[in-house]
């Protein structure tokens, strides 16, 4: 009998460990047990059986597909971000930018802009490809960003006080609890990003390009003046 147990709903994200080992005795050697448990919950699983020639059969190797694939998002959401770069020209990068992969956000290796301190920047920083760039707890406030690509950057908690970003791509990017007061996103690309808990006070959205879902996700924000919604079309 093969088994695949999958691990329950928990207040945090689980990391799975997978084994494979012989079953118990009486049951013949043929036959296998497959287990899957969440380390941190280990009581609630789903569970479904079939014999080694029942796996060659399409409907048990599908829902084996299945059961696996749906624990994959856990592994994914116990990532964590790198350790903090050691270079001490870290900052200065950001003034070269990341041209490998641009839209994708590869890269040869992280472009690290944690912390780093770029306020009233109003020439090194603008029409920069700055993809996948780790841009948490840093300032820009005053930055001239215009034309700047930031296709999934992590910018948690950053700071964007008056930031001129028109004609930028800021697709996919993470602005949660981003400062963001003052911010112009004229012309500027924001399809797939998110603003959970960002601060978008007067912010400028005159012919912002965004999804209709990411549209509806982002009118839900508070922060942003009637002026602002107006300008996204928020209801």
């Amino acid at each position: 009998m093969a088994t695949v147990c999958l691990p329950g709903a928990s207040s945090s994200p689980a990391r799975v460990r997978f084994s494979r080992r012989l079953a118990a005795a009486p049951a013949p050697p043929s036959q296998a047990r497959i287990r899957c448990a969440a380390i941190e919950d280990q009581t609630s699983f789903l569970e479904f059986s079939c014999s080694p020639k029942g796996m060659k059969n399409l409907a048990c190797g599908m829902l084996a597909a299945w059961a696996i694939t749906t624990a994959s998002p856990v592994v994914a959401a116990s990532q964590r971000l790198p350790p903090l770069s050691t270079e001490p020209d870290r900052c200065e990068r950001a003034f070269v930018g990341n041209t490998i992969g641009q839209a994708n956000g590869v890269y040869d290796k992280p472009l690290d802009l944690r912390f780093c301190d770029y306020t009233n920047d109003k020439s090194h920083l603008k029409g920069k490809s700055l993809s996948a760039a780790l841009m948490s707890d840093a300032k820009f406030d005053g930055a001239d960003m215009t034309e700047v690509v930031m296709s999934k950057a992590y910018a948690v908690g950053a700071s964007f006080k008056g930031v001129d970003f028109s004609n930028a791509v800021l697709d996919r990017v993470n602005f949660e609890k981003a400062n963001l007061k003052g911010a112009v996103f004229k012309n500027t690309v924001l399809s797939g990003s998110t603003f959970n808990d960002a601060q978008l006070e007067d912010a400028n959205f005159e012919d912002t390009i965004i999804g209709y879902i990411d549209l509806q996700k982002l009118c839900t924000n508070n922060s942003i003046s009637a002026e602002g919604r107006a300008e996204l079309g928020c209801k």
